[in-house]
């Protein structure tokens, strides 16, 4: 099934460009000229990601992000602005944006970083059935709240510490290899897979009860990890 995206822009010429390009990549398009009707679309329809200008009529991009971010604390927001003080970009990350590009952009670019938010959306859905449920498990993932819970206590973890084990407990059972983990947690991004087996130890030493002896993030010699709820 196709993603969906709502871009939400009052440029009539960038607007058409993009919605174009977009739906080219496969992508289930819906467009907003207005804050206002960005704001409805946002309430009515399952989107995946959300595309906003800042300077709209109506209802202003800040003020869209600001609310979509307490409705929807899952839904990723990419910023497209003209605007680029530093300051302009720090509102709007601190209100809830996830990526900010200035305009004039690169097409390219541009669709780089929306695969790689709908890649993050889709590791940071809920779950139709969770190994990690309250119902006896040790461990116990809140996606919407990106909390961990592990025999009822609130666990620290960083962004890609949280990411790391949602993947995993999405695929209990299943192995999953250094260079598949790379892709879904890095993408283009450069680290050694070192990095993979860094972020395993830390993980160890928050979910299993004997970090040294681990049941739930077990290592498959030559080949990667699997998890075991």
């Amino acid at each position: 099934m196709s993603e969906t995206i709502l871009l939400v822009e009052d440029d009539v010429s960038i607007r058409k460009a993009l919605q174009l390009n977009l739906q080219l990549e496969g992508y289930e398009l819906l467009c907003a000229e207005d804050g206002e009707a960005g704001r409805r679309l946002s309430e009515t329809e399952e989107l995946d990601l959300i595309v906003v200008d800042l300077m709209l009529p109506r209802l202003s991009g800040l003020d869209l992000i600001r609310e979509l971010r307490q409705r929807r604390a899952d839904l990723p927001i990419l910023v497209l602005s003209a605007k680029d003080q530093e300051a302009d970009k720090v509102m709007a990350l601190s209100l809830g944006a996830d990526d900010y590009m200035t305009k004039p952009f690169g097409l390219a670019e541009l669709l780089a970083r929306v695969r790689a938010l709908l890649r993050r959306g889709r590791l940071n859905k809920p779950l139709a059935s969770s190994p990690g449920s309250k119902d006896g498990s040790r461990i116990y993932l809140d996606v919407p709240g990106r909390r961990l819970l592990v025999e009822g206590e609130d666990i620290e973890t960083t962004a890609k510490e949280f990411d790391l084990l949602r993947l995993f407990m999405s695929h209990p059972g299943q192995v999953l290899t250094r260079d598949q983990i790379m892709q879904r947690l890095w993408g283009g991004e450069h680290f050694t897979l070192r990095t993979i087996d860094n972020f395993i130890v830390r993980l160890r030493s928050k979910i299993e009860e004997n970090a040294d002896t681990p049941v739930h993030l077990e290592t498959v010699r030559g080949v990667g990890y699997r998890f075991n709820p």
